[in-house]
């Protein structure tokens, strides 16, 4: 990334439009002064090459994003001596300028963000703390727990539920990331494995006609040995 001085910034947040196979990194802070930043790089993997966007109108650190009709949304973080935001914007990418819209009334820190039915979700219910992402439509979860199942949001019942099948496999270290596209999740661990998740809907059960069911199945996808010197900090998928 064209990065200054070679050093790429925490808390930066990286969210992809899948179809065109671009990436956009967003935000980030200058850990040497808690200083958050409103830079904004363009990837292009067809082009193999970077692009300096237009910053965003707040700089932020530690927020959500996600992207929604192929529009780039970002809200919350932290600003300037994290103090926490409780602003959004979203850019758009062809004409590469953005624009405020509607603040979500509370101030709001996220590591992790998801797109259900056209909206951004950033932030889990009951107690449960994970990875999450959107499959079918319908919110899911990977524990921040080794071996655990996915679980599945029940808006219906407003309940979750683990999944059929077997829990992560063994060889995932720690899950750091996860994205989804189409039918499948991709799951990173702090070793720079790969879990990939196949998501199947099962047909609902009779005695229970509106309690969702889905089940997973898993292969991994062992990291390269040249990569033992990397420190995870961020994934997405690309299809161009």
């Amino acid at each position: 990334m064209p990065c200054k001085d070679k050093v790429c910034p925490h808390g930066f947040r990286c969210v992809s439009v899948q179809q065109e196979g671009t990436l956009f990194v967003c935000g980030g802070l200058v850990s040497d002064v808690d200083c958050p930043l409103d830079l904004v790089l363009k990837y292009e993997m067809q082009k193999n090459r970077w692009t300096v966007m237009n910053r965003m109108i707040t700089a932020r650190s530690f927020f959500a994003s996600g992207v929604i009709d192929g529009m780039v949304y970002v809200a919350g973080g932290n600003r300037t001596d994290l103090y926490e935001l409780d602003s959004a914007e979203v850019l758009n990418p062809i004409k590469g300028t953005w624009h405020s819209i509607a603040s979500m009334g509370t101030n709001m820190a996220s590591y992790d963000a998801a797109i259900l039915n056209g909206k951004m979700s950033a932030g889990l219910r009951e107690g449960w703390t994970g990875l999450n992402l959107v499959v079918y439509g319908h919110l899911f979860v990977v524990s921040e727990l080794e071996r655990m199942k996915l679980k599945v949001y029940d808006t219906e019942t407003d309940s979750w539920d683990a999944i059929d099948g077997p829990p992560l496999p063994e060889q995932i270290c720690k899950p750091f990331s996860v994205n989804s596209y189409d039918c499948h999740i991709y799951v990173v661990d702090r070793n720079l494995h790969v879990a990939v998740g196949h998501v199947s809907r099962l047909k609902q059960k009779e005695s229970c006609e509106k309690k969702l069911s889905f089940s997973g199945m898993w292969n991994v996808v062992d990291a390269p040995e040249g990569f033992s010197d990397l420190t995870p900090s961020s994934s997405q998928v690309l299809f161009a």
